[in-house]
């Protein structure tokens, strides 16, 4: 049905242009193409040119309404030579004594709402409404209701079907302070669209101002008609006229090339962005939609990122992401995926935020993916981390309540014992003695195992005095020897020394491993310790889990010879 529609409106555009030269043809003085063929040629190249763009736009999705007022453009501008006397038909001759000016107002029209045709500034609003007004009521209705053609000495002209009562002096005193008016509306449109290029941001400045630029042409040439015209108080077609209507004629095609030069420029960003899908496809990098989008947008400063189920924004990595700018979101079907954060004015365009949104649909949707899983792993990295942390100061409580309370309330009884045996004089009884001795040892036994109970559990020189003291204490009284080549003496979080001191105990606790031989350096902004024994520990599960909850890693690598190498790399504080 719509193809149907534009395929009537073209028929009826070429019909109207062809007939519009035909009457030029039958009475060519009184034409504005003249007697010349070039004339003829110039007035179809214009019209023709604005009922192509107006096809198409209304065609293009967002475009429509800037179509239709391209479409009425064209065909205002044939009707400016309907109100030729030798028409031979009324009705065409009425017609163009009406709207013989049209076309000024509604080439603003489609300048002023560009590129959705919609004008919403209201000063604007107001001009189009005292142009259209200016154009057909006061040079076009008014002078046609009192516009006798008989009595003007018009004898070849068709009857005006539009007269009331002719009068002469009314016509004349219509089209002066309809020229006067004309050039006045006529300027103040030129004003508008000038004021409102300057003051847009400089993404749609850059996409209105050749559309602009032919529009004001345009209208410049009408009022430098309408000023031509002031002396003699209406609009002819004299040498003048006809140079500048030929003028207007260059300026509209000018005003269509801009047009379709923003559709060619939408399409060389979507080319650009359909290259940058195709690249990111063979490997895309986390983050690289982003950092592509910047690069062809040409904006240092764009983010992107993709709202979570919660509420939170991550980036392309899975890290939160804090927006700032001017955010457009990128919407598909009725879901908001992504959010771009941008200078202001970037996508001002709307063609141009669809062309970010459907060529790079793909890409934002893998991203976007991507994203989410990497956020969820980094919530189940942040949950593991508060675990192992949470874990690691319930030992530091228990070692502490062990320190402070069961074993000092052992070191007290052994004190009481010591007290007791002191009182039983020179010549104790040998049974009581035994005893107590007997206790006494059993006491000692007691604290040595809560002490080494309370060091497994959490080791106090851990905390206090830092990785190297902490190890040195572990080789002397592990089971198995423990021989440190290089440790670091500097302090780092309490979260890497205990990954790395766990790591080395774990595997001091078997004895099958054998001695072992520990290094710990710092390389780069990693904590990198390597345990090599004769035998790795069957199950690792507590090292991994603290490396991993760091963002570490951990592998166990088998030497020839049968030496097993246990090497993390642990991420580090500078």
């Amino acid at each position: 049905m719509a193809r149907g529609n534009r395929l009537a409106v073209l028929t009826a555009g070429l019909a109207f242009g062809t007939l519009s030269v035909a009457l030029a043809r039958g009475e060519p003085d009184y034409s504005f193409g003249g007697t010349s063929a070039f004339g003829g040629a110039a007035e179809l190249i214009a019209g023709y040119a604005l009922l192509a763009v107006g096809l198409v736009a209304w065609a293009r999705r967002g475009e429509g309404r800037l179509g239709m007022i391209l479409l009425a453009a064209s065909f205002a501008w044939f009707v400016l030579d309907w109100n030729n006397p030798g028409d031979g038909s009324a009705f065409i001759f009425t017609v163009g004594l009406v709207l013989y000016v049209a076309a000024p107002p509604i080439v603003a029209h489609a300048m002023l709402g560009y590129p959705g045709g919609r004008v919403r500034a209201w000063p604007s609003r107001l001009g189009l409404a005292v142009g259209y007004a200016g154009a057909v009521l006061l040079l076009g209705l008014l002078p046609a209701l009192v516009f006798d053609p008989a009595a003007e000495g018009c004898t070849e002209c068709p009857p005006n079907l539009l007269l009331v009562n002719g009068d002469h002096g009314a016509y004349e005193g219509f089209n002066r302070v309809g020229v006067h008016a004309g050039l006045a509306w006529v300027l103040l449109l030129i004003l508008l669209a000038v004021g409102g290029l300057v003051r847009s941001t400089p993404a749609r400045r850059r996409l209105a101002a050749p559309v602009v630029v032919g529009g004001v042409a345009y209208l410049s040439l009408v009022a430098a008609d309408f000023a031509h015209s002031l002396d003699r108080g209406l609009l002819s077609n004299d040498s003048v006229d006809r140079r500048l209507w030929l003028g207007e004629a260059a300026a509209l095609c000018a005003l269509a090339l801009a047009v379709a030069w923003s559709w060619l420029r939408g399409r060389r960003t979507r080319s650009a962005l359909a290259g940058l899908v195709v690249e990111l496809s063979e490997s895309p990098p986390p983050g690289g939609l982003r950092d592509g989008l910047a690069a062809t947008l040409r904006d240092a400063s764009l983010q992107l990122a993709y709202p979570l189920g919660d509420g939170r924004l991550v980036d392309g990595r899975g890290r939160p992401a804090q927006l700032e700018g001017e955010i457009t979101p990128i919407v598909r079907g009725n879901e908001e995926v992504a959010l771009l954060a941008h200078r202001r004015g970037l996508l001002d365009d709307p063609a141009l935020a669809k062309e970010v949104a459907g060529a790079a649909r793909l890409a934002l949707e893998n991203e976007r993916l991507q994203a989410q899983a990497r956020a969820q792993l980094e919530d189940l990295r942040a949950s593991r981390a508060r675990v192992v942390e949470s874990g690691d100061a319930e030992r530091r409580r228990l070692e502490r309540d062990l320190h402070d309370g069961a074993q000092q309330r052992l070191v007290g009884l052994s004190l009481g014992l010591r007290l007791a045996r002191s009182r039983l004089g020179p010549a104790p009884d040998a049974a009581n003695l035994a005893r107590i001795e007997e206790a006494e040892t059993e006491l000692r036994s007691a604290l040595a195992e809560l002490r080494e109970l309370a060091h497994g559990i959490f080791p106090a020189v851990l905390a206090d005095e830092g990785l190297a003291a902490a190890l040195e204490a572990l080789s002397e009284e592990a089971p198995t020897p423990i021989e440190l080549t290089t440790v670091p003496e500097e302090r780092f979080e309490p979260r890497v020394e205990a990954a790395a001191y766990f790591l080395v105990s774990e595997a001091a606790s078997h004895r099958s491993a054998g001695a072992l031989r520990v290094k710990a350096a710092r390389l780069g902004d990693h904590l990198v310790v390597e345990v090599e024994g004769n035998r790795a520990p069957e199950q690792i599960t507590e090292p991994e889990d603290r490396i991993g909850a760091l963002d570490g890693s951990l592998t166990v690598v088998h030497a020839p010879g049968g030496r097993v190498t246990i090497r993390a790399e642990i991420p580090c504080e500078s």
